[in-house]
């Protein structure tokens, strides 16, 4: 058995900002909402949801014997996350001005994992980073970290909802576990909802991705090709911008979150003028390369 004290002092150490750990169990109420979300078409394109619904809402058939997830986020709230100055027609989301997440933090769950096992070394683990069929928001909550917001993201009352997730599932039990938080929530706040562009967010706390900038401008397949992106060149901030929650943050804290790029230096001309080995130079190791430069001129030429 690992105590959860021991998890939160080597998740701080290795630069999590947030941990929480939670029982391996099935999540059947939200499996539920998900369905009916999947059922509405309300993911489009996004035909990849619609497989390994079991695994995703039971971990327990994702990962054998596995007995207990640890829960990791870390911010990346920057000066860019609080929105573009007006008129900027080449937004881009601020998570996708930092190296890719999926990469950082896969090494921070893997460092982690290696820092358990010096006291427990039988323990087994898989690492997952918004990869494999994990519904780590609702995990999340699980853990405490806060409550799923308008928007869908999780909304942390500290750090705002501008903060990646990434998930250790474990063959061990732990001696104390979370539980979701109580007592805060966005009240009558609705400004996430107002301010998107095309009216995506739904009145049940999810997004249907047909009128959804960040789908529009970052999927392979287009979710819809007439959505208006708002000046939004690779994916879209617009809805978090604006949650009070995030206005009042702290900036991120862990230099590995760090922009390495200003946006404001890219701007429309300059992106549609760039070649291969610019675009290479520039975002090699971001997000960004997930839809490529060509994906990216022409939604500059869409505005």
């Amino acid at each position: 058995m690992i105590t959860k004290n021991f998890i939160i002092n080597r998740a701080k150490k290795v630069g999590f900002d947030l941990v929480g750990v939670v029982p391996a169990e099935a999540l059947v109420e939200q499996r539920k909402c998900f369905e009916e979300w999947l059922l509405a078409g309300n993911h489009s394109t996004l035909s990849y949801l619609e497989r390994n619904i079991d695994k995703r809402f039971d971990v327990q058939l994702l990962v054998e014997n596995s007995h207990s997830v640890i829960v990791c986020g870390v911010s990346y709230l920057s000066p860019y996350s609080r929105g573009y100055d007006e008129g900027f027609g080449a937004k881009i989301a601020s998570y996708a001005l930092n190296d890719d997440y999926h990469l950082t933090i896969k090494s921070m769950l893997a460092e982690l994992a290696e820092e358990l096992k010096r006291e427990h070394s039988e323990l087994k683990y898989r690492a997952f980073v918004d990869s494999a069929p994990v519904a780590e928001k609702s995990l999340a909550v699980r853990a405490g970290f806060g409550w799923i917001g308008r928007q869908s993201l999780v909304v942390n009352p500290k750090l705002g909802t501008m903060f990646h997730l990434g998930e250790l599932v474990i063959n061990d039990v732990v001696d104390e576990y979370d539980t979701p938080m109580e007592g805060v929530g966005c009240g009558s706040c609705r400004r996430c909802v107002e301010a998107c562009p095309n009216q995506a967010i739904l009145e049940s706390r999810l997004v249907d991705t047909r009128r959804c900038i960040s789908c529009r401008t970052i999927e392979r397949e287009g979710c819809n090709d007439n959505i208006s992106l708002d000046g939004w060149i690779f994916g879209c901030d617009a809805c978090q911008s604006v949650c009070p929650f995030n206005q009042h943050a702290p900036l991120h804290s862990n230099p590995k979150f760090d922009p390495r790029i200003n946006p404001y230096e890219l701007t429309a001309e300059r992106w549609s003028a760039m070649t291969e080995a610019e675009f290479e130079a520039v975002a090699g190791t971001t997000p960004m390369t997930r839809s490529g430069l060509e994906r990216i001129r022409g939604n500059v030429k869409k505005e």
